[in-house]
């Protein structure tokens, strides 16, 4: 049963409360007007929610998804989820835009003085770089955490997109001067003993924060475009051995576990080992072609901040739901 307070209590907690919260006064101003003490007013505001005479409510406008966001983060174990919103029939260019638009600000408010950022490759990252507002950081670090996949000219090239954010945040950067992926495992070992990739590659333990791409094992997949990245006979093996997504060419199975193999071998970049080492790992991807890779990635914690839409975010959801987790 709650506890009766004296008339006089009540009438002071309600008058201040309207004061505070409805007639817009500072704590200052309350003070003045009802000769209280500050320390009075703090206490009396504290008390009025206590008693149930203020009660606070958070009503999420149309467009924004916090419902959602909260549910991924208490069902993923993510530090934040971000969800922009899509529509059936949304192309996944169309999906991969707003979702970049959306990392843009998520970087934008997260972003700390001597951060260092480690940065993969793909369409939504494209879309991020392209949105990103000029600031000044000249003591943060772009880190490039994949070697050059596909045609260097074209805009999803990881080095392009690293050189796209470092001039946009006016800071340093760190490139690895390498392909993503070589010829045989034995050119990938030559590579890696020069002195400029290795410095890049030690760059990996130092990452504050890494934005990565999550790619779909797909005839459709920009890795596969024009064969210059993987073939569709290597596509075949990845998907009879399990494989369902990728962050950086480092594939995974629906439980997040790795799909090693000897293309695992020829492949210049981070690996999921010490991704999973990197304090924030955001996972910027969505749309109808990206579920099952993220997730995969999800359940393996190999991300563990999500910017995605708000159907593969409900899919997602429900889809657990399905496999028996009440959640």
């Amino acid at each position: 049963m709650p506890r009766l307070l004296p008339n006089e209590t009540l009438r002071l907690l309600v008058k201040v409360s309207k004061l505070y919260y409805e007639d817009g006064l500072n704590q200052d101003e309350i003070l003045a007007r009802l000769n209280l003490s500050r320390s009075k007013v703090s206490r009396l505001l504290h008390q009025a929610r206590q008693e149930g005479i203020v009660q606070i409510s958070i009503v999420s406008p149309p467009r924004l998804f916090a419902n959602l966001e909260s549910r991924l983060e208490s069902r993923f174990g993510l530090y934040e989820a971000l969800v922009v919103e899509s529509h059936p029939g949304d192309s996944q260019e169309t999906v991969s835009r707003i979702i970049g638009a959306a990392a843009a600000d998520y970087l934008a408010r997260a972003l700390r003085e001597k951060m260092t950022i480690g940065v993969s490759w793909g369409s939504t990252l494209k879309n991020m770089t392209e949105a990103l507002a000029p600031q000044q950081l000249p003591d943060v670090q772009v880190v490039q955490i994949i070697g050059g996949l596909g045609l260097p000219e074209a805009e999803v090239h990881a080095t392009e997109l690293c050189r796209r954010m470092a001039r946009a945040l006016n800071c340093r950067l760190t490139l690895l001067p390498a392909p993503g992926i070589v010829a045989s495992r034995a050119a990938c070992q030559a590579l890696l003993a020069d002195s400029y990739i290795q410095r890049a590659v030690e760059m990996f333990s130092r990452l504050d924060l890494a934005l990565v791409g999550v790619g779909a094992p797909t005839p459709h997949s920009v890795v596969l475009r024009d064969s210059a990245i993987i073939n569709p006979a290597e596509l075949a093996d990845l998907l009879q051995r399990g494989a369902v997504g990728d962050i950086a060419l480092r594939f995974f199975d629906r439980q997040g576990r790795p799909v090693r193999g000897e293309m695992d071998e020829r492949i210049i970049g981070i690996r999921l080992e010490q991704l999973q080492r990197v304090p924030r790992v955001v996972g910027v991807s969505g749309g109808p072609e990206k579920f099952a890779a993220l997730h995969g990635a999800l359940h393996g914690k190999l991300i563990n901040v999500l910017i995605t839409d708000s159907l593969s975010a409900q899919k997602l959801l429900d889809s657990d739901r399905q496999e028996g987790d009440p959640r």
